[in-house]
């Protein structure tokens, strides 16, 4: 918290000693993050009138320029990539008001229906199945009324005999062999189902291994649910590096501890930015 505290004054001191910039400037970058963000609503929106734009304005622009006219502005995650992080934080925080509204956007700029059920059913290892059912209802209301056949297709690959050692093959495969299996062996007795067999067949056996997603997509899906729960560091710094191992970058987790910055607020995508650093120094990221 010390050294927390020391960084914002320093960048405080930083910010105030920067030049302003002229009025003509400023009214120039200010008129382009509107245009960005007029533009991005009339992507991702139907419309841009909400409750808080009727009773209180002024933090509504201070939203909606935030959002749509400088984070999904500069991103380098793609539209699909975006909204899914968005679905994961939304989920994981319970902010059903918004969950609906963002089910409708990506409907709307291309993801399939089942790839929004893939995001969700990814999710329940990390935030529990109660949360992730709440988000069903929501997401399965919406394409009911667009006329969608529920349930959806199955994407399982894996059966009873199958799953563990699946699950042990992909755990290998993300994070090492050389990582996993003195983890796996030095479970104690009484700890093992938990730590070795409940966390390789059900969170990579049954739920890593489904099709529709790349494990790419999973890991940063499991990456967003780990940071918007908050107070799982250990867990977020080793998902930042699975999320490398797969093919993911750093930029990409940045720039989705971006994405969720509104939802999350400062503190939890501070802490899931430390962990980043940490897993992935400058020297390796590249």
């Amino acid at each position: 918290m010390k050294a927390l505290f020391i960084f914002l004054v320093i960048l405080a001191l930083f910010v105030t000693a920067i030049p302003r910039a002229g009025a003509a400037e400023q009214e120039g970058a200010e008129m382009d993050r509107i245009k960005a963000a007029e533009k991005n609503i009339g992507t991702w929106l139907e419309t841009t009138a909400t409750r808080l734009s009727d009773t209180d304005p002024e933090l509504a622009a201070i939203r909606d320029r935030l959002v749509f006219g400088e984070i999904l502005a500069n991103s380098s995650l793609t539209p699909k990539q975006q909204i899914i992080t968005i679905i994961v934080a939304l989920t994981t925080n319970r902010l059903h008001d918004n969950l609906s509204g963002a089910f409708q956007a990506a409907l709307k700029i291309g993801a399939e229906p089942v790839e929004l059920r893939e995001t969700l059913y990814q999710c329940a290892p990390y935030i529990g199945f109660p949360r992730v059912e709440e988000a069903l209802k929501i997401l399965n209301g919406i394409l009911q009324k667009q006329g969608a056949r529920l349930p959806l297709p199955d994407q399982g690959t894996v059966d009873e005999e199958t799953r563990l050692q699946r699950g042990v093959d992909l755990q290998y495969q993300i994070f090492g062999k050389e990582h996993i299996q003195p983890m796996r062996e030095n479970a104690p007795a009484d700890q093992k189902e938990l730590l070795a067999n409940y966390l390789s067949a059900f969170c990579f056996g049954d739920t890593y291994s489904r099709k529709v997603l790349d494990l790419k997509m999973r890991e940063l899906i499991t990456f967003a649910a780990i940071v918007s729960l908050g107070g799982c560091d250990p867990q977020a710094a080793a998902h930042a590096k699975a999320n490398i191992s797969v093919g993911n970058n750093k930029r990409q987790l940045v720039d989705a501890l971006t994405i969720m910055l509104p939802i999350n607020g400062f503190p939890r995508t501070l802490n899931g930015l430390n962990c980043v650093n940490k897993a992935i120094p400058e020297e390796t990221a590249k």
